[in-house]
């Protein structure tokens, strides 16, 4: 370690968090100091900053609060991580979508949330770092080789159609068809990829869904996975294209052709490729298909497979538990209007074997965004305290965590759990999405 003198020209990036016990906490570097170069390279973003480091020797300079520059020489393993928090996790400016596409979630919010709601993403870094699927049509040429350098995957993109002309109309950008050759690229590099189809009835659905699919498999097996999910409508779509929600009998038409290209796709290629998220077999009142046909839950954050996981996570649960004894007295939970009755059954099951506890459970309709909106990933406080209000909720009411933002409390209307939990007079539980965490809070 080293004093340097001067000044050192570089993009700054404020250090926030250092991670106890890491290489950045023995050094002795703090929250507050900057980065201004690894390896002697000026730090772009993120992509920039982990390729420098997956080095055995990395020499970084930082400058401290007090103004003094200091350079560190590191040894340490190639992968190890100096367990460093930025300001910024992007270290860069985040990037916005520079379509309009008809089925925009965001475009049919009403007005008066929080900023960050609005703000529509479409960051290739993103995808990387936290799963986001992006359009790319915000990339370059630039970045297609930045992530083949780097080796970065996978990269997740939202297809929702493979017909270069249709896919210009949905996402009202003349420049989206042609942006579907950088998979290509990607695919000509080996750079592992996951796909995402919204599908719109009357727009991409039927021949072509087919069609979009028969050209996904072309770029197996570097493109892993292809989830389709249901267009999501609210209230909010005056002016906007006009769209419809899918029946129960359109759910079944869409689960029988993703079931018979998952045959064709498991055999010549060895994996079931396409997946309907779980919203459709809830829609179409079919049971979910087993384990093994989610090749590995390659697409949980679409709502793949999910549910399956949760039923077989509880169910393994609910075997090892067969000798305990559950809590006395009643608790509730409350969830959107899709899943209620699969969380229900999930209840019945435990009761059978827990005789000593009482469950029920709540279907909190959403009224915030309209009542085609199901899934409980959008419902909101005040849908939950009105209709929960006066209601006998137990000693307890489990929550779903998907109701809130990742590390906050907060509700999508801004309403805290506090805030809920002082209005309803009742203990409140956010449950994580695996079937271990369900089960022990209907135990305890």
């Amino acid at each position: 370690m080293d004093k340097r003198e001067g000044t050192m020209q570089s993009r700054e990036h404020k250090i926030t968090h250092i991670e106890p016990g890491s290489i950045a906490d023995e050094l002795e570097i703090k929250p507050g100091d900057y980065l201004l170069s690894v390896n002697g390279v000026q730090i772009e973003d993120v992509f920039d900053y982990h390729y420098q480091l997956n080095e055995e020797y990395v020499t970084i300079v930082t400058r401290s609060r007090d103004g003094e520059e200091w350079e560190y020489e590191i040894e340490k393993d190639y992968e190890d991580d100096l367990g460093i928090e930025f300001e910024n996790g992007l270290m860069d400016q985040y990037r916005s979508c520079s379509n309009k596409c008809i089925f925009c979630f965001i475009d049919q919010m009403p007005p008066g949330m929080r900023e960050t709601l609005y703000f529509k993403d479409d960051d290739a870094r993103l995808s990387f770092l936290q799963g986001n699927y992006i359009t790319l049509t915000n990339m370059k040429d630039r970045d297609i080789d930045r992530i083949i350098t780097y080796k970065l995957a996978p990269v997740n993109i939202s297809v929702h159609t493979m017909d270069a002309k249709l896919r210009c109309k949905m996402l009202n950008n003349r420049f989206a068809g042609e942006a579907l050759k950088k998979m290509q690229r990607l695919y000509e590099a080996g750079i592992e990829m996951n796909g995402q189809i919204v599908l719109c009835k009357g727009v991409n659905d039927k021949e072509a869904l087919a069609y979009s699919i028969k050209e996904l498999t072309k770029y197996l097996p570097h493109m892993r996975s292809v989830s389709v999910v249901p267009v999501g409508l609210t209230k909010y779509r005056s002016g906007l294209y006009p769209l419809e929600p899918f029946t129960k009998e359109e759910a079944k038409d869409v689960l029988r052709m993703i079931r018979k290209w998952q045959e064709a796709c498991m055999q010549q290629w060895g994996t079931h490729f396409i997946h309907a998220s779980d919203e459709w077999y809830l829609l179409a009142e079919e049971d979910l298909p087993p384990a093994d046909c989610y090749d590995g839950y390659l697409q949980l954050e679409n709502g793949v497979g999910m549910l399956r996981l949760l039923l077989e996570e509880f169910h393994e649960a609910l075997r090892a538990g067969q000798q305990k004894t559950a809590c006395a007295g009643k608790i509730s939970a409350a969830t959107g209007m899709l899943a209620a009755p699969f969380i229900k059954k999930l209840a019945e099951e435990f009761m059978q074997q827990h005789t000593e506890r009482q469950i029920e459970v709540f279907a909190v309709r959403n009224d915030f965004f309209g009542e085609q909106i199901t899934v409980s990933g959008l419902l909101t406080g005040q849908d939950l305290l009105r209709q929960l209000k006066g209601r006998d909720l137990g000693d307890t009411l489990l929550l779903p965590c998907s109701l809130l933002r990742s590390g906050e409390d907060l509700f999508l209307d801004d309403m805290t759990v506090v805030e809920l939990k002082n209005a309803l007079q009742v203990n409140i539980v956010i449950v994580n999405s695996n079937g271990q965490d369900l089960y022990d809070a209907f135990m305890e």
